[in-house]
């Protein structure tokens, strides 16, 4: 049997969608985007929501958005995908590099705490997996030392802390339509906020900073326009918001599906012996952008050895993460013992396939190669 590590969901809708937005005169910049982004701010209870091509986009803008830049910090998770750090960096910011909790995988108040400095102005805060971290504890901390809140929800369009959506919570949410996330737009991204400020501030930026407003309530020449800041070509075009539009529309759906397929690995994973399930923390839901188990040393087989038994059977898996204090480009920068629980998970974690029309034959077969 071949089992991928994620299918897209692509239905008869999605592709009619993508066609019927070829028929328009404006590509990008249209009415579609527009209405994907409203219906964003709806599902995730912000009041604004500006589409962009990635979340590497995303979390640029919000950094950018913030006044954040040289001689700033910025602390985010070593547990996590590069372009959450690599969203200070850009705008000259240094990321500070975080541990993180060994049951949720995510960042914890505590480890925060311990690497705030005088130069902090922000904490990025990745939803590891799909489920929603601390956010009461996390919050208090950054009202306590006036320092801005980011989510990096790549993982958690539709996660909850405390029946708030995930990114309407802190300053500014950053979402991922990568194909692999909850619904997909091939590439692409969205930014929510509830600070009118910020949405406009983003809203310029990525567009080349382009200010055209202003002359349009002038009335002067169509050509007239002017650069504000140092912006970026981030557009969300008309195809691929056509795309997300559609597929957000069954976006309850899709997370039902996943959550099923995790109750299924739950049920007959948690029998074996070495095999650690994912533990919802209370308050919270857990969507399963990535079902994630680990592999403790009571097992058969290490976790590299389970990795390469189910590539020979056909089976997709990934490691999700190498922890960024581990990377070429950061290993000189940190001290590796300052991160034990990332250390640990890093030999530990395995995220087995998950996706919506994955059959209960392909979930029984991946679980039987592991029992």
């Amino acid at each position: 049997m071949n089992i991928p590590y994620f299918i897209p969901w692509i239905t008869h809708s999605d592709k009619n969608a993508v066609k019927k937005a070829l028929s328009q005169r404006w590509l990008t910049n249209g009415p579609i985007l527009k209405q994907f982004e409203e219906k964003i701010q709806i599902y995730t209870k912000t009041k604004y929501a500006i589409g962009v091509g990635s979340a590497t986009h995303a979390l640029h803008l919000a950094v950018r958005s913030l006044g954040i830049g040289y001689g700033d910090e910025v602390i985010v998770p070593t547990f996590t995908f590069a372009a959450t750090a690599n969203a200070a960096s850009y705008s000259g910011a240094k990321p500070i590099l975080a541990d993180v909790d060994e049951k949720s995988f995510n960042i914890t108040p505590k480890e925060i705490k311990k690497r705030i400095t005088r130069k902090t102005k922000a904490v990025i805060v990745v939803h590891y997996g799909g489920q929603a971290c601390d956010m009461n504890e996390i919050q208090k901390i950054c009202n306590k030392h006036n320092l801005f809140l980011i989510e990096d929800c790549a993982h958690a369009l539709g996660s909850e802390f405390s029946n708030k959506k995930c990114g309407s919570i802190g300053d500014i949410g950053c979402f991922s339509f990568y194909p692999t996330k909850i619904i997909t737009t091939g590439e692409g991204g969205m930014v929510t906020t509830q600070h009118k400020a910020l949405a406009d501030k983003i809203h310029i930026l990525r567009s080349h900073a382009l200010n055209i407003d202003s002359y349009k309530r002038e009335k002067l020449a169509a050509w007239k326009y002017d650069i504000v800041d140092l912006g970026y070509n981030y557009r969300l075009d008309e195809l691929r918001s056509a795309l997300g539009l559609s597929q957000l529309s069954r976006i309850n759906q899709i997370n039902k599906m996943r959550q099923n397929i995790a109750k299924i690995y739950d049920k007959y994973l948690s029998k074996i012996r070495g095999i650690s399930i994912p533990e919802i923390s209370y308050k919270r839901n857990h969507i399963y952008h990535l079902y994630t188990i680990k592999i403790e040393s009571d097992y058969h087989y290490t976790r590299d050895e389970l990795y390469n038994k189910l590539q020979k059977n056909g089976v997709g898996a990934s490691v999700q993460y190498w922890p960024l204090h581990l990377m070429t480009y950061n290993k000189n920068k940190y001290n590796t013992k300052s991160f034990p629980n990332a250390n640990s998970l890093k030999v530990k974690v395995l995220s087995l396939p998950i996706f919506p029309k994955m059959t209960r034959k392909q979930i029984d077969f991946v679980i039987s190669l592991i029992k």
